[in-house]
């Protein structure tokens, strides 16, 4: 299979979708995506814990989990790679072993904490961040594993600064550069500033809202997009729908008898069970000869 580095060489971004579990990962590559993203923000709503409370050795049994069932680059979202130069000898190698095609590290501060949510960034200085990336190139053993390296410096202190930091960070050997552009501008100006490839989140509408398209992205070097939210935001609005229209009879409008006999069938289909079934049916399940 060809790898992630190797996808960034193509001309058109390879484009990855947030999986937080291995049925949403199941049905991600059934659909076409061929990179995948384990959000740690999605993740740690799941929990009701927010990302700040999540730890590698959880992340890491995720991505075995979801490793286990698709063969598509994983990438982690590896928040602020959980401690400083010295703990990356234990995050980087954790995250390889269990199958990550990549880590995406970022310049907060350790703890990280839950005012991320709200847009408030408490960022660690600049040089301590471009020491964390050369510990994490210098932990990796596989060449193919990828370093990506974000900063919140837009969001958080001013575009130059950004510029800056990333700059710091890609001569200290990261692989990949996330800035979080606002603007088809800024896109244009990262490009025009900084050695690429670059990975970006794309939010609800698409790049459509950034007034840039795909083929222009690659062309500027956003060689990685992903989608990071709409998964779990369009699953919480079903769950949240079903759990309020459900009566005491446990009936609700919102999933007829119909629809959950074909919704089965349908989950039954993409976790494969016809072809477990078959395994018994041909050993334990099959009966006095």
């Amino acid at each position: 299979m060809t790898s992630l580095r190797q996808m960034l060489n193509e001309p058109t971004p390879v484009v990855a979708t947030l999986v937080s579990n291995p049925l949403m990962a199941r049905l991600a590559e059934r659909s076409g995506f061929r990179a995948l993203y384990l959000g740690g923000g999605m993740l740690g709503y799941s929990k009701v814990v927010l990302e700040a409370n999540l730890n590698i050795t959880e992340l890491v049994q995720a991505g075995i989990d979801i490793r286990a069932v698709s063969s598509v680059p994983l990438i982690l979202d590896g928040a602020t790679g959980f401690g400083d130069p010295m703990h990356m000898h234990r995050t980087i190698p954790m995250a390889e072993a269990a199958g990550f095609a990549a880590i995406e590290i970022e310049d907060q501060l350790v703890p990280k904490r839950a005012h991320h949510h709200v847009g408030i960034e408490h960022m660690v200085p600049m040089e301590l961040m471009a020491a964390k990336v050369r510990e994490a190139v210098a932990a990796r053993r596989d060449s193919e594993f990828l370093i990506i390296a974000r900063t919140n410096g837009i969001r958080s202190t001013n575009f130059e600064d950004a510029i800056e930091r990333a700059a710091a960070y890609k001569e200290a050997g990261a692989d990949v550069l996330m800035l979080s552009p606002r603007n088809a501008e800024q896109v244009r100006e990262i490009a025009e500033r900084l050695p690429p490839p670059f990975q970006m989140l794309v939010g609800a509408g698409g790049l459509s809202t950034l007034g840039v398209t795909l083929e222009e992205m690659g062309e500027l070097g956003f060689k990685l997009l992903i989608d990071a939210a709409q998964p779990m935001l369009v699953a919480f609005r079903a769950w949240k729908e079903l759990y309020e229209s459900m009566g005491p009879d446990l009936g609700s409008p919102a999933l007829t008898s119909e629809d959950a006999r074909e919704l089965t069938a349908e989950l039954n289909e993409a976790v494969g069970i016809e072809r477990l079934l078959e395994i018994e049916r041909g050993t334990v399940e099959r009966g006095d000869e």
